[in-house]
């Protein structure tokens, strides 16, 4: 046999035994939403109404996927984000899930806001088998992946940050009496819950609690109420208008407990500054991501590259609203997942990555604090850092505390 023919004849048994060993790079598998040259993402967020505040995370999500669609796209394919509003209603919530799913078929529904609107999505989406990626939220629920293998959380889980301010107040604390005042939905009662039981035995040191209804226009009577308890600590467990109203008026009442405030509402712009930057000194809370305002990261390589991201592709952003880090952060999340499905942009297959991560990072987590999933556990970040305002910008303090929630849903 000549020598050419030889060689053809190996050459074509090596191509097609390394087809058979690689069938994932032979051929591409796609779902609704994904095609060789677009993947459409959903996106519902509370452009208007009492959660309007928190608006801008889905304006900056738009924003990075402009970057990453001006740098080529992800494997070649450029992303079509498609964000609606629900005014933080869950009935306007489901039409738009609907609307998402069914006419504009995307491939899945990417950090959509707000507890309530989530747990009205929530068996839609899953009865779809579409992926309700990321929630922005940290209900615990979002971490269930026996019941719902469709939804997965992000941030740090409510009842996680609960235990770690027990925690504090137990170890500095030990003879305080607490009112908390907290938002009357499941995020709220998940941080109460978490509270309680981090204080475990010493929940009694609980002396009043006040709810309140997103839809309130004013939370006066309630934090008056509290004022009134006798509580020398208080708790602020509220979306970013309800807590910017607290700040104030325990301020205006003169009142000076030791202030927690949840880590979804201590954006310096949308919730500090509206109610007042002398009413905030000494608040306490937590957190996960750097915070651009803290002199602290001036000259840290990350919050450069964000700061450049917003100069470039969201220059009307507001560089000292939290918020603005969170969308980037959960965006480059969002974006490692679709690079690991590689040519198989099937939905089960956006899922089983999410569920694949592997001590990913964002150039703005804190340092130390790691992405990391498997498929029994949903909660990305399980991690946070205590800090407190002192009337300018936080200022971290203590150790990246671990929290103790997360394997314990779905059993």
């Amino acid at each position: 046999m000549p020598v050419r023919t030889r060689n053809l004849m190996a050459l074509t048994v090596f191509a097609v035994a390394a087809a058979v060993a690689n069938p994932a790079s032979a051929q591409k598998k796609y779902d609704p939403g994904a095609s060789d040259t677009e993947i459409r993402i959903g996106n519902i967020m509370p452009y208007s109404g009492p959660a309007s505040a928190y608006a801008v995370i889905g304006k900056t999500e738009a924003a990075y996927f402009d970057k990453i669609n001006a740098e080529g796209g992800i494997n070649g394919r450029k992303i079509k984000f498609i964000s609606y509003d629900d005014a933080y209603s869950p009935p306007k919530a489901i039409e738009q899930a609907r609307k998402l799913v069914e006419s504009d078929e995307v491939l899945l529904i990417f950090q959509p806001l707000g507890t309530p609107s989530n747990s009205a999505t929530q068996k839609y989406m899953n009865a779809k088998k579409v992926p309700q990626l990321f929630v922005a939220t940290g209900a615990t629920k979002w971490g269930d992946p026996k019941n719902f293998p469709w939804t997965m959380g992000w941030q740090p889980n409510y009842q996680s940050e609960g235990r770690i301010y027990a925690k504090y107040i137990l170890d500095h604390f030990p003879n305080s009496k607490i009112a908390v005042f907290w938002q009357n939905d499941d995020a709220g009662r998940d941080q109460v819950k978490g509270l309680r039981d981090g204080l475990g035995d010493k929940a009694g040191m609980i002396i009043a609690d006040k709810s309140y209804e997103v839809s309130d226009p004013s939370i006066d009577s309630q934090i008056v109420a509290l004022h009134d308890s006798g509580a020398d600590t208080f708790f602020s467990w509220a979306a970013p208008k309800g807590s910017a109203q607290a700040i104030r008026k325990v301020g205006e009442l003169g009142w000076k407990p030791r202030f927690f405030l949840a880590n979804v509402s201590t954006s310096v712009a949308s919730v500090l500054k509206p109610a007042g930057l002398e009413y905030a000194k000494d608040i306490i809370s937590t957190a996960y991501l750097k915070d651009p305002t803290d002199p602290a990261w001036k000259d840290d390589p990350g919050v450069k590259t964000w700061q450049a991201f917003m100069d470039k592709y969201y220059p009307d952003g507001d560089k000292t609203n939290n918020n603005n880090v969170y969308g980037y952060a959960v965006a480059q999340t969002m974006v490692q997942v679709l690079k690991q499905c590689g040519n198989d942009l099937t939905r089960e297959n956006v899922m089983k990555q999410a569920a694949s991560l592997k001590n990913f990072t964002s150039d703005v987590l804190l340092p130390g604090i790691k992405i990391n999933t498997s498929p029994d556990d949903f909660f990305p970040i399980e991690q946070m850092q205590l800090m407190q305002f002192n009337g300018e910008s936080w200022q971290l303090f203590g150790d990246v505390i671990t929290g103790e929630v997360g394997h314990q849903m779905g059993n």
